[in-house]
């Protein structure tokens, strides 16, 4: 007697930016609902129609471009957790165009745990929060 086995087929998706995931982030309109959780965040296009920057007091802590094709996010991080970052995860690269000690550019294609991309949001919301001066934190309540 034979025995047949069925395999199940899942389809491959032709872009590992479709499989991008960050706190259920899967496009542009869920990473700018997750920012505006964020205590005082702001939507900026400073630089040109397609940079998405997102602001906090007036200070960049994170940003995006929302016409590339496959999604990244940078944010802010203090220089030696940058470089921790780098070596441990090929997904984080030194900022794209912006200061390379202090900011860090993360591929959002599905390799890096939810968890982790979720701490370095909030801490960089933080570090620019931290940097504000205790007027303008009070202001803001922060």
């Amino acid at each position: 007697m034979k025995t047949i086995t069925t395999l199940a087929f899942t389809p491959r998706r032709s872009k590992p930016y479709q499989r991008a995931k960050l706190l259920g982030v899967e496009s542009v309109a869920d990473l700018r609902a997750e920012c505006a959780k964020l205590p005082h965040s702001q939507e900026t296009f400073p630089f040109d129609p397609t940079t998405l920057v997102f602001k906090v007091a007036g200070k960049m802590y994170a940003l995006t471009d929302i016409s590339a094709e496959d999604l990244s996010l940078s944010l802010k991080v203090k220089p030696e957790r940058g470089e921790e970052l780098r070596a441990a995860y090929p997904a984080i690269t030194a900022g794209y165009h912006l200061n390379k000690r202090h900011w860090v550019t993360l591929r959002l294609d599905g390799s890096l745990p939810d968890d982790l991309v979720r701490e370095l949001l909030r801490g960089s919301h933080a570090l620019v929060v931290a940097g504000l001066t205790r007027a303008a934190r009070e202001e803001l309540g922060l």
